[in-house]
């Protein structure tokens, strides 16, 4: 090798410098030392020219490319053996690199040499590539040339420091750099990094941000952190370069510590940092945040980024422009434009930052909350027509704490804007607006009557509500109560954001009781009646009192007034006459039940800190409805009949859910049997209402939830027509006589490891016969969150509860009865069903879930409002609490299908099962797998604050085990809750629950260092269910959905230890067995493997198998002899692999077989030119005969390619024939790559090329109408011949490459075909 001279960086810097020096005082036409003859080739003596002829490169002079006459790596081995098999190596080194800089010093063949080299015609196909690297970039991928050839490069460079083109509009400097970019392999990092750095240090400054903005392209990553420090220095010295370090260091791996200095040290610059630099060094600031430290760094650019006086204003600019001449005015227009495209730029930084990262979105709005002065953001309300209810919340919380806090008393400019504005949004006949200003004028109030009694730099005078405060609150509730009591919809909004903040903010308790008193009678007065006056009018079904818990007295029971208040809504809108109600009462509309009710309940709670004893009457009263199972009499209905009990059902269902919203966490066993009753009616209702709608197709359910985005159109207001509300009796608890049977002695029995009951007592419709109607109960209700109220997180501490048992006693005291309500499977099914969709939309990143296409971008939090205003880490610490009654589920469902196994043999769908009860149990199974993986999926505990929460989770599943210590280590719990759930693997009952338990173990796997171990575990796992026969909901179909098994194939494969063994297991094992079985059967060792599956299995293991042939590199000629046996044998098994898989559509035609077929046989194919063909080139001397047989194999899968191409065109499917150009290119591609190989290792004679006859899949000759006939035999003939001949061979025939052989064209048949 040639010697290299070490210099140090002073001695390079001074000699690089010294050359820049000559440059500048020699005449750039010096550099030209002859003249050549323009297109001819180089003739000398030099052994650079020789040896470069020789390996296949023409020099050419003048302006001619460079050409190029075999293929780019051929040149490149050719020159690397020829070098070290010379016998003068390594001095022939330093003269082949001589002869280089002494030919270079002509400027036109330097060009040349940094130029692409011409590829010759006959040459253009070798590999495909359409594009030439340059003779110096071929001389870098050299080893043994490369440090000599890029110190000759920085010896050159600075001989055109002061050029920036020549004659042909060539930069030459960039030219160089663009030479070192993505080199395959750099030998000496380190000292290419010591070159690069001294060069920019002496560098113009032009060629300086190139320099330094191709580095990442340039280096290493190891690299990386010496060049970041290097950068860093040059920041200081030279902020000119500010933008491109930044740039740089943005792409590089750097820590975060360094990373932290040198934001740092930019924060320091900023104020004198120019306009047009500000986006690029904002992102790079922003792009360096950490959780810890976002908020300091906010408030900080915040206050040093002043921009209002970098751009000139417009107005003024427009008044100077009188006062300048029309050149200068001109040129300060130009300025400002320029200037106001930065500030967009800026301001586009600033807002993808914002919308894609949590933590600096939540720490701006933190920093805008602790701004001193509010004066600067009054126009922002100018601009609410495009944010989501949700930031209209938020943008006037941020507003009103700035213009009510005490602080800033002065600034009631702001007051007075937000008044104006709110005033204005409620007062517009757009319904939109008007719920805008619905949402920002209760968001005001509550801020205007905050309980400051516990801040303590205020004094008790000064922290409680004046009544001059007092009345601007009431004044302000008024105002938004009238301005929407005339649309159902707006005082159902303004209820539920009123409740939202009473929930969420603490009131002034004098605020808080004028509230709770006008909504406590306004309410008795709207909805509440006697239980014993059934309201007559002329109503189309008979009302009755239903839903009732408790037997009332005629004298103090109270009811719901629902049908008749829907009546009259009704008659309302169609013109008809009012019922017996009395006139001049206002509208009171029954959508505003749900929300009016929410709204009184958190108002009671707050002001007797959680005690709704004063409403708990509501709990027990009934409804006044009528008979809702429809019976015999559905058919017999009217549409708008049929529609009329429709929104009776939706409204009642509504009542009952808030009704649990409620009183959920009561805890008296009284009380917690009433909620699972009221529990019990809606999953029942939710099944009666199922069948309405099955024959209301045009039917539009009202409104559950209120927001602006739920709200696609605008609802039509309800003209004010006269009501009679009757008040009758307060809405308290009945007090039973001294003769009623009473509830006095209640007990509470929990069943948390019970054993598990096949057949319970108490099942209530599990007992039913199962039906297909009835299986899919919630198929029409699974997407209408917009129309039922929202279930608050709380509700699901009812699964807390196992068994909630009542003892009735007599007058005496006695025992009489014994009333068992139970949280049973259909209500289990109904609150995870609900938890899940909840921990979907809140834990789930938006890309990973499946939106419909077009769907509306706020439909995905239709429902979940209430959930959307609480934070991600509030919801998983709500879910922990929920972790072990949810594992008691899950343990007794366990057993459920253990006992249903063992009772029926081991047939869990036998003729003895029950089979509603079964699905819903199957169905509670899967919900709790899902729920699990969802919570254990979130990317938040990934943040150093949450590694308590996950701690905590893991110890509640390990313990389930073996109660153990808290500070156990954190592989030690997660070993132990793997275990834990890898225990229900035997009891799951159906295919997608296996692949949610397979999911769920994988991520939390992945929070292990133990990969190797834990892969293993997933794919053993992986193939038990593969091998396991799954009950069949349908003879006809199994009920396994392709994209289930597409997905548990595909984690099988990716996670076993070898991939090829298990492709060949299935498609050499499995799939013959499947040929050989009857139609309906399946493969015995892979029973998952069907002919309806066959297609599924096909695509992953093609997909896989190209895809892990890919990842093998193909290696170096100065790798190992064992490393280049290692990789033969891989690719031996992976071809016959391949070679399995293609013969097998000869027995499976069908069009996605053929399909896959065609599109991964391609791919396949290029990954063996990419990825083989060098591997083959350097190990064909020593391995001869396994090269010549890997490749004889491989013919024949090519060949039946080339007959899958004939097939799709002779049938004319334009799915298939639109794969065959690409495919017929590869394999043309492939012909010559092999005779190149061969020829490199001058075994020409194995090459045989011959016509090939389009055939079909069974071998049959296609004849085509332009054919001729053609012989079998084949002749021997060069390249370049055969090419000419490839070009004249008529339509239907191609040529094709045997290795050692003589093709024969004989009909193929699978074996095992039938």
């Amino acid at each position: 090798m040639v010697s290299k001279r070490r210099l140090s960086k002073s001695e390079d810097k001074e000699s690089l410098t010294e050359d820049a020096s000559k440059t500048r005082k020699q005449p750039l036409s010096k550099k030209t030392k002859k003249s050549h003859i323009a297109n001819e080739v180089e003739e000398n003596d030099s052994i650079f020219v020789k040896l470069l002829k020789i390996s296949g490169i023409i020099l050419k002079t003048g302006e001619s490319q460079n050409q190029l006459a075999v293929d780019q790596i051929a040149f490149q081995k050719k020159l690397f053996q020829t070098l070290r098999r010379h016998p003068s190596y390594p001095k022939i080194i330093e003269e082949f690199v001589s002869g280089l800089e002494s030919y270079i010093e002509d400027e036109d063949s330097f060009r040349n040499c940094l130029l692409s080299c011409e590829r010759l015609q006959d040459e253009e196909a070798s590999m495909g590539a359409s594009y030439s690297k340059s003779l110096i970039k071929l001389l870098l991928g050299i080893d043994i040339l490369q440090p000599a050839i890029i110190k000759t490069l920085f010896e050159k460079l600075p001989e055109y420091f002061f050029e920036n083109k020549n004659s042909d509009e060539i930069n030459i400097p960039r030219l160089i750099v663009s030479q070192l970019k993505w080199l395959d392999r750099v030998v000496d990092g380190k000292d290419l990094t010591t070159k690069i750095m001294q060069l920019i240090s002496i560098a113009p400054e032009n060629l300086q941000h190139d320099i330094i903005t191709s580095l990442p392209e340039i280096l290493g990553d190891s690299q990386h952190a010496d060049v970041g420090k290097e950068l860093s220095d040059l920041l200081i010295e030279n902020t000119s370069l500010t933008v491109p370090i930044l740039d740089v260091l943005s792409s590089l791996r750097l820590d975060p510590n360094f990373l932290l200095k040198v934001r740092q040290l930019v924060m320091d610059k900023l104020s004198s940092i120019r306009l047009e630099d500000l986006p690029v060094i904002i992102k790079f600031i922003l792009h360096s945040v950490t959780a810890m430290d976002t908020l300091e760094v906010i408030s900080e650019l915040r206050e040093k980024l002043d921009l209002q006086h970098c751009v000139l204003p417009s107005r003024l600019q427009a008044s100077q422009v009188k006062l300048k001449s029309k050149g200068r005015a001109s040129s300060s227009g130009n300025q400002e434009s320029s200037g106001q495209s930065c500030i967009i730029l800026l301001f586009d930084v600033i807002k993808s930052a914002i919308r894609y990262e949590k933590t600096i979105s939540e720490a701006w709005i933190k920093a805008i909350e602790n701004t001193a002065s509010v004066s600067e953001h009054k126009g922002i309300l100018d601009y609410l027509d495009n944010i989501s209810p949700q930031q209209i919340r938020k943008l006037f919380y941020v507003l009103s704490t700035l213009a009510f806090s005490k602080q800033n008393e002065a600034s009631s400019h702001i007051q007075d804007d937000m008044h104006l504005v709110i005033r204005k949004q409620l007062s517009s006949t757009v319904f939109k607006y008007k719920l805008i200003g619905i949402i920002g004028a209760v968001t005001m109030a509550g801020i205007m009557a905050a309980d400051r009694s516990e801040s303590p730099s205020l004094t008790q005078e000064r922290a409680n509500l004046s009544d001059e405060q007092c009345t601007q609150v009431t004044s302000l509730l008024q105002l938004v109560h009238s301005c929407s009591e005339q649309s159902p919809q707006a005082s159902a909004l303004y209820y539920d954001e009123f409740a939202n903040l009473i929930q969420h903010e603490k009131l002034d308790p004098k605020a808080l009781e004028w509230v709770g008193h006008t909504i406590c009678n306004d309410f008795q007065d709207a909805f509440v009646v006697d239980s014993c006056v059934v309201p007559e009018g002329d109503f189309p079904f008979p009302v009755k009192a239903l839903y009732g818990l408790e037997e009332y007295d005629t004298q103090d029971g109270i009811a719901i007034n629902l049908l008749p208040l829907l009546f009259s809504q009704d008659f309302a809108k169609d013109g008809g006459p009012v019922t017996s109600q009395e006139s001049g009462q206002k509208l009171v509309s029954p959508l505003c039940l749900a929300p009016y009710f929410r709204l009184l309940r958190l108002c009671v709670e707050r002001q007797h800190n959680g005690n709704l004893e004063e409403i708990d009457g509501l709990l027990d009263c009934p409804i006044f409805l009528t008979d809702l199972e429809p019976g015999e009499k559905l058919e017999s209905m009217s549409a708008k009949e049929r529609s009329f009990m429709c929104s009776l059902i939706f409204l009642t269902l509504n009542w009952f859910r808030e009704i649990v919203n409620a009183f959920c966490q009561e805890t008296s066993p009284e009380m917690k049997g009433k909620v699972l009753t009221r529990l019990k009616h809606i999953v029942e209702l939710q099944i009666i209402l199922e069948k309405y709608l099955a024959v209301t197709p045009d039917y539009v359910p009202p409104l559950g939830n209120f927001d602006v985005e739920t709200l696609d159109i605008t609802p039509h207001t309800v003209t004010a027509i006269s009501a009679k509300i009757r008040k009758k009796g307060k809405i308290e608890r009945k007090q039973k006589t001294d003769g009623s049977k009473t509830s006095s002695s209640d007990t509470l029995s929990e069943e948390k490891n019970s054993e598990c009951d096949p057949t319970p007592s108490h099942r209530g419709q599990l007992n039913k016969e199962f039906t297909g109607k009835e299986e899919k109960t919630s198929l029409l209700l699974h997407n209408s969150h917009a129309f039922f109220r929202e279930l608050d997180i709380e509700v699901f501490s009812i699964l807390h509860c196992g068994l909630v048992t009542k003892f009735i006693l007599d007058t005496e005291m006695h025992t009489e009865a014994t009333e068992v309500v139970q949280l049973g499977p259909p209500e289990l099914l109904f609150l995870l069903e609900d938890l899940s969709q909840k921990l979907e939309s809140m834990l789930t990143p938006p890309i990973a879930r499946r939106v419909p296409f077009l769907k509306n971008k706020g439909s995905r939090n239709i429902g979940f409002s209430h959930l959307q205003q609480r934070s991600a880490q509030e919801i998983v610490h709500c879910v922990f609490q929920l972790l072990t009654p949810m594992c008691n589920h899950l343990e007794n469902i366990h057993n459920y299908f253990q006992c249903l196994a063992a009772e029926n043999h081991g047939v869990v769908d036998g003729p003895g099962v029950k089979v509603q009860e079964y699905h819903i149990m199957s169905s509670c199974y899967q919900r709790l797998l899902q729920i699990f993986h969802g919570l254990f999926a979130w990317s938040g505990f990934s943040q150093p604050e949450n590694q308590n929460l996950l701690y905590s989770a893991l110890h509640v599943l390990s313990s389930r085990l073996k109660q153990g210590e808290h500070s156990q280590p954190l592989e030690e719990l997660l070993s132990q809750s793997v275990h834990y759930l890898q225990n229900f693997h035997q009891s799951i009952p159906s295919f997608q629950c296996a692949l949610y338990l397979i999911r769920l173990l994988m991520v939390i796997l992945e929070k292990s260092t133990a990969s190797a171990q834990n892969k293993e575990k997933i794919a053993s796992l992986a193939r038990q269910f593969l091998c396991r026969v799954w009950p069949s909901g349908d003879k006809e179909k199994s009920n396994i959905s392709n994209d289930q098994l597409h997905a548990l194939l595909c984690i099988y494969l990716e996670h076993t230890e070898s991939i090829l063994k298990a492709i060949e297991e299935i498609a050499g094992v499995g799939v013959p067995e499947l040929i050989n079985s009857p139609k309906d059967a399946s493969s015995s060792t892979f029973p998952t493997l069907t002919r309806h599956t066959f297609v599924v299995f096909f695509r992953v293991m093609m997909a896989e198998l190209e895809k892990t042939v890919k990842k093998i590199e193909p290696g170096t000629a100065a790798d190992s002899q064992q490393i280049h046996e290692e990789k033969l044998l891989y690719w031996n098994m992976a071809v016959r692999d391949f070679s399995i898989l293609i013969n097998l559509i000869k027995v499976f035609d069908s069009h996605p077989v053929l399909h896959v077929c065609l599109k991964y046989g391609r791919l396949f194919v290029e990954a063996f030119l990419k990825q083989c063909m060098p591997l083959l080139d350097f190990s064909f001397r020593k391995h001869r005969e396994d090269v010549l047989s890997l490749l004889e194999t491989f013919q024949l899968d090519t060949r039946l390619l080339h007959h899958l191409c004939g097939h799709s065109k002779i049938h004319q499917d334009t799915r298939l024939t639109q794969h065959v150009p690409l495919l017929k290119k590869t394999l043309e591609l492939l012909v010559c790559r092999v005779k190149a190989m061969l020829t490199l290792n001058n075994c020409r004679e194995a090459f045989w090329l011959g016509n090939l006859k389009n055939r079909d899949l069974q071998g049959e000759e296609i004849k085509s109408q332009n054919s001729q006939e053609s012989t079998a035999d084949e002749s021997e003939d060069d390249m370049s011949s055969q090419a000419s001949k490839s070009k004249a061979t008529e339509d239907g025939e191609e040529d094709e490459v045997s290795a050692g052989e003589k093709e024969q064209d004989s009909d193929e048949s699978y074996d095992d075909s039938d």
